[in-house]
């Protein structure tokens, strides 16, 4: 009897031994802890671009109104989220479709990509004057901006599917790169169009500058253009499956983050395209605000931390044509936020520095 109980240990031993020497299965993304950063104030706009003022750490935030009537506003807070001052933007050539916005790398300019009047607006932090640098007409959907290492702007132009250049101070809107796969697939209400219906929007360079990453949201796309001697090259696909791929920015490392607007999350890939991290998610809304990310539409790094929009818009009509799956939670919404998380690349489980 017990040499058969010892027979049956041995074999118990024997199987548990070759049980793990199996691979473990993947475990799901470690997507860190998304804290509410900021809350604008009661009545503001949908908060949508996002910036770092250079000097005093101050995060500055457009307000989108989709109709682009009123006064465009930028809210402002200071490194511990509390909310400081709203800039009324004033000017003839503004409106309140206010997108993307950053501060010159030289001259230190606040400037803001104005979706409603086409123009690229040089806004005075102090006044909100603001002065058209470049216009590229209201039907081109100007939306992100970014910088080259000579201080030249380039803007994303979601319409028209082009990436306008002008020089540091402004100036006309130069062609960089146009092409079919910058637009989305089709034009509302006959499909196929992309949803959110728009194209080129989120851009940056890689640490060369040998190639400009445009994301394309209605696509769910990001775009590399190559660049030599600084001409573009013939935009191609990187990747594909980045859902409302939306605001990003490059590490030092060439990884891409990408605010995936549709799936409420931040998808990092690596410099061959593959996802590397996950992070975020919305986890429902508390006292009307939300709770992680809604819509999350721009980012920005600051010290340890990504700071995120929560743009928290009701894809309804008469915004486009059909409702999206977080549209009803977007309307729900009674006060917008800001999120952040930490600057750190996770992956299955494991945390690391980017």
């Amino acid at each position: 009897m017990f040499s058969h109980l010892y027979a049956l240990s041995g074999r118990a031993l024997f199987l548990l031994a070759c049980l793990a020497l199996l691979p473990l299965p993947a475990s799901a993304w470690d997507r860190g802890n998304v804290e509410r950063f900021a809350t604008l104030p009661a009545g503001a706009l949908n908060p949508e671009g996002i910036a770092v003022e250079p000097n005093s750490g101050d995060l500055y935030v457009t307000g989108f109104n989709p109709t682009g009537a009123g006064a465009g506003q930028i809210y402002v807070f200071d490194d511990h989220g509390r909310f400081k001052r709203t800039i009324t933007v004033t000017g003839a050539g503004a409106s309140s479709a206010l997108l993307g916005l950053d501060f010159h790398p030289t001259t230190h300019a606040l400037l803001v990509a104005d979706l409603g009047s086409g123009n690229l607006l040089d806004v005075d932090p102090r006044t909100g004057a603001a002065t058209p640098i470049m216009s590229a007409g209201p039907g081109a959907g100007l939306n992100a901006l970014t910088f080259d290492g000579v201080g030249n702007i380039y803007v994303s132009a979601s319409f028209s599917g082009t990436v306008f250049r002008t020089g540091p101070n402004g100036g006309a809107a130069e062609v960089f790169a146009s092409d079919p796969i910058l637009r989305v697939a089709g034009t509302p209400p006959v499909p196929p169009f992309g949803h959110p219906p728009f194209g080129a929007n989120g851009l940056g360079f890689n640490h060369d500058e040998s190639a400009l990453f445009v994301a394309n949201t209605g696509n769910d796309t990001l775009i590399r253009i190559p660049v030599v001697a600084g001409r573009a090259g013939t935009p191609e696909t990187f990747t594909n499956a980045i859902n409302g791929a939306d605001g990003l920015f490059l590490d030092r490392h060439d990884n891409i983050w990408v605010c995936a607007n549709q799936s409420d999350e931040i998808v990092v890939v690596d410099n061959t395209g593959k996802v590397i991290s996950k992070l975020g998610d919305f986890d429902g809304l508390r006292n009307g605000s939300p709770v992680g990310l809604l819509f999350p539409a721009s980012l920005v790094r600051r010290g340890d931390w990504i700071y995120i929009t929560n743009l928290s818009l009701d894809l309804r009509p008469p915004v486009t044509p059909q409702q999206a799956v977080d549209s009803q939670w977007a309307a729900q919404v009674k006060r917008h936020t800001i999120a952040r998380v930490r600057a750190r690349i996770l992956g299955f489980g494991r945390g690391n520095d980017d």
